[in-house]
């Protein structure tokens, strides 16, 4: 990859064939972290302060991924209709699996559609409630997906919209490159670009009203460099030396051979925006 690619936006789709990846990424990231609220937690709660009637309402996951979102709002709002949205096969059957014994007994329906986030395969004024978490930055351009979105919302329907700054992370940039594993590391582009803190509520004002924007820092410490190196095993960003990408074990060695092994502290803000549909005129 070169110094200006941009593997969340040129590779997504290989990126979650299988939900390795992302479920080793989580976990290093969980056993790092310090300060910050979970965040399907907080999609939850301004879900509910949405909803007059959550058990009435149809609430969409967009870019649903393990399903770590649509199994909390299952549990704590009890829709009528939850569905899982998302591009990858491999996301949706881990997605289901999380899911779909929570709900067994309940009045709850769970679909689960394979879809991408560009074409989505629901009727207009369909959702109640749409939240996209953490998916807005593979696309390129992250504009027509939430005029999808807004398409699918019912009018005064509501969608929670959830993305990093783009300086996410940035401590790890500079171990990488100064332990000399990638010298362009902290020259390349975030990940998190093309819909970050930054910049989406300009993204989101052209197709819907934005209502609120939050923004909670969340800090990781990471124990020492076999935990950073359990993490960067993980990361797409990095353009590393053959026989280290995806390598743990390989990348750990690499970074004892030129650095003091000590704990490493970076951070990144979580962005939660609430918009609505608006009333038709």
């Amino acid at each position: 990859m070169t110094p200006t690619g941009n593997a969340f936006t040129e590779h997504a789709a290989d990126l979650y064939r299988d939900g390795s990846r992302l479920a080793a990424r989580t976990s290093a990231l969980h056993r790092a972290k310090t300060h910050g609220r979970p965040v399907a937690d907080v999609i939850a709660e301004l879900a509910a302060n949405r909803l007059a009637v959550p058990q009435h309402a149809v609430v969409a996951d967009i870019g649903c991924g393990r399903g770590t979102s649509s199994r909390v709002l299952a549990e704590r709002l009890g829709p009528q209709l939850l569905l899982c949205v998302d591009a990858s096969a491999a996301m949706l059957s881990a997605a289901r699996a999380r899911i779909s014994a929570r709900t067994r007994g309940t009045h709850t329906t769970v679909v689960f559609l394979r879809a991408d986030f560009h074409h989505m395969p629901l009727p207009d004024a369909a959702c109640d409630l749409a939240v996209a978490a953490f998916c807005l930055y593979h696309a390129a351009d992250p504009r027509p997906v939430i005029d999808e979105i807004a398409r699918t919302l019912a009018p005064c329907g509501a969608a929670i919209l959830v993305t990093k700054s783009a300086d996410s992370y940035r401590a790890l940039d500079c171990l990488v490159a100064d332990a000399g594993l990638d010298v362009h590391a902290t020259e390349r582009p975030s990940l998190y670009a093309a819909a970050h803190s930054g910049n989406l509520a300009d993204l989101t004002a052209p197709f819907l009203q934005v209502e609120r924007v939050q923004h909670e820092e969340h800090r990781f410490a990471f124990t020492g460099l076999d935990h950073v190196a359990d993490y960067l095993a993980t990361s797409p960003k990095y353009d590393l030396p053959p026989g280290l990408a995806a390598d743990p074990a390989a990348i750990a060695a690499a970074l004892h051979a030129v650095l003091p092994d000590r704990p490493l502290v970076t951070t990144s803000t979580i962005t939660y925006l609430t918009a609505t549909r608006g009333a038709p005129a």
